[in-house]
């Protein structure tokens, strides 16, 4: 079962110094956060000497805090002439601050203040899971995972320094198990260091297990002493890529971010679309929703699906800052319940996971009545950062962000891998039509055909939100109200119909109870799409085989699962940090089929 996400709790000691109620500790030494930073964290590990020069540089924390280290190494990072390319920050948090506490805690080190202001704009809801965070245009970045330790265990990543930095072995010894730390050394990149405030017996004894050469040196503060170490063993290696060149094929939404992602670390990408346009096929309708779901057992869908919405409200972000037209509204977004089944199981969902206000909330039917701006059918979910986008600005806007290094060719349909035989890196993007290229085994893709309907604003009484309820009901975007949608398995149909117009009103009546009556289905118009979807309904994002891999098979979601997929897919082919732990990324492996087969038939 769950455990819900529990903040820390703003407290000092005596002196002032920030300090852990739950754990009788102190953050950092009375003699100084950022100085200890330094002294410890980054000189233990040879920084900044050691990043000079590089592509890439890796740094895995086991404590975030409330990001003293993180921050001082970011200002020294900033301040080097020589610094890496690109700085991942990683780093496990099981009681992170909200945001006003955080704003409270930085203000004491006026030195970290530019920095600091730009975590705080950027510092996401907590809840649980990898939550990444692009600073410095996408050359410094901090990914957090909102967990326990044993969150590390299910890292993938190489590092070349590790900032052991939990509460006292005392106080807090899950931190320090020799169990963890061996799960640290495989998580090492060949040479890497390690560096902690702590000389307890059992850290040194538990880092010498796992591999490291452990010495000890002056240490800060009231700390006589410290411990530096350098691990001896073979390591993990992921060099980057000899060539950043690929060809994506699809120019939906699903590549369109894929594009966007390795544009943004340098690739030169060759696009290729069977039609005139991007966005033309499922991701071409006039607008659409975006959301997160809860589970009472926190599934494997709905940890992804949260992983991909605040991904996307990341990205989304970042995007709209520039020059790019972005068409969105965070208006939220009820999903009301069908029944009392359902209520119940909303209703344990939010127990069990607790979530902040500002991700969900448990609402009445007059609560969600208020928030819709118009009589609803029942109470359920309201998700306040949820809403709507038009796919098409978004597709457009990704593959503007790409600039001179995307070359585009609409209107060719490849019809063999063969035709990208140029291309060291293929991903494809086309939804059902990648099976037809790249065959996988023990896969069975289905086709969904899905019919919406648009309404003319002034024909209904619209929300002010988007509105689900076994179908969903847009609030006006341009005049129009999107209502849908059918859901037709391997119906390959494309023509509107009557009877899914009526379907929708149908639809339409069961959320806003009244809305709808008498109009004439033959008269409205709407658009149909098909979309791809796997058996468990969860999308295929990764490796197929050497050189290639697959980002399709979204279902529905391919608003919030396209964004955290593309930045999976580059992140594997730059060989740096997962923004997802292993279990999850092991849940989108596009070989899931045939390993699940594989293991049935040795059972």
């Amino acid at each position: 079962m769950p455990v819900p996400l529990v903040p820390a709790r703003l407290a000092f000691a005596a002196d002032g110094t920030p300090f852990s109620e739950a754990y009788g500790d102190v953050y950092h030494s009375a003699a100084g956060g950022p100085a200890q930073a330094r002294h410890v964290f980054l000189a233990g590990n040879g920084l900044p000497g050691r990043w000079a020069g590089r592509g890439r540089f890796v740094v895995l924390e086991t404590g975030f805090g409330f990001g003293l280290n993180f921050l001082a190494t970011w200002r020294a990072w900033r301040d080097d002439p020589r610094r890496c390319d690109r700085l991942h920050f990683v780093s496990v948090e099981k009681h992170p601050f909200a945001l006003a506490d955080l704003r409270e805690l930085h203000a004491r080190y006026p030195e970290l203040a530019a920095q600091s202001a730009e975590l705080h704009a950027r510092w996401p809801m907590l809840v649980p899971g990898a939550q990444r965070l692009e600073f410095e245009r996408g050359r410094l970045v901090l990914t957090v995972f909102f967990a326990d330790a044993a969150a590390l265990r299910g890292l993938r990543l190489c590092a070349d320094a590790i900032y052991l930095d939990g509460f006292s072995p005392a106080k807090n010894p899950e931190m320090w198990t020799p169990a963890l730390l061996r799960a640290i050394s495989r998580l090492c990149a060949p040479g890497a260091s390690a560096a902690t405030w702590s000389v307890a017996a059992q850290v040194r004894q538990a880092l010498e297990a796992a591999g490291f050469a452990v010495e000890k040196r002056a240490g800060f503060g009231d700390k006589k002493e410290m411990l530096a170490a350098r691990y001896l063993g073979k390591g993990v290696e992921s060099p980057p890529p000899k060539q950043r060149s690929a060809a994506v094929v699809g120019a939906g939404l699903a590549g369109a971010a894929v594009c966007e992602r390795l544009c943004a670390r340098g690739w030169e990408v060759a696009l290729f679309e069977r039609r005139a346009g991007p966005a033309q096929e499922a991701s071409g309708n006039h607008a659409g929703t975006y959301h997160p779901v809860l589970t009472a057992d926190d599934s494997v869908f709905a940890r992804i699906t949260r992983a991909g919405f605040l991904a996307s409200l990341a990205h989304w972000t970042r995007l709209d800052s520039g020059e790019q037209a972005l068409r969105w509204d965070r208006c939220g977004a009820l999903q009301l319940a069908r029944d009392a089944r359902e209520e119940a199981s909303q209703r344990a969902a939010s127990a069990a996971l607790a979530p902040p206000p500002e991700y969900a909330q448990i609402v009445t039917r007059e609560e969600a009545s208020a928030h819709a701006g118009v009589p609803v059918a029942a109470g359920g979910l309201w998700f306040p950062q949820a809403g709507w986008i038009r796919p098409q600005s978004l597709a457009r806007a990704l593959l503007e962000a790409c600039g001179d290094r995307l070359r585009t060719e609409f209107g060719r349909e490849i019809r063999a891998l063969d035709e990208l035989r140029f291309a060291p890196v293929v991903i494809l993007a086309n939804a059902a039509d990648a099976v037809k290229l790249a065959p996988l085994p023990q896969l069975r893709l289905r086709s969904v055909r899905g019919q919406i309907t648009h309404i003319a604003q002034e024909r209904i009484e619209p929300p002010h939100v988007a509105v689900l309820r076994g179908g969903l009901v847009l609030p006006p975007v341009d005049g129009m109200c999107v209502i849908g949608a059918t859901y037709d398995f391997d119906d390959k149909d494309p023509s509107l119909r009557a009877e899914g117009h009526a379907a929708n009103l149908e639809r339409l009546s069961r959320i806003l109870p009244g809305a709808g009556a008498g109009i004439d289905a033959s008269s409205l118009e709407g658009r149909v799409g098909f979309r791809s979807v796997a058996p468990d309904r969860l999308p295929l994002a990764g490796a197929l085989a050497p050189g290639l891999y697959g980002a399709f098979a979204y279902g529905s979601r391919g608003l919030i699962w396209a964004s955290l997929a593309a930045e999976m897919i580059a992140a594997m082919l730059e060989g740096e940090p997962l923004p997802l732990e292993g279990a999850l990324v092991d849940a989108l492996d596009p070989a899931r089929f045939a390993l699940r087969a594989a293991r049935r038939r040795r059972a």
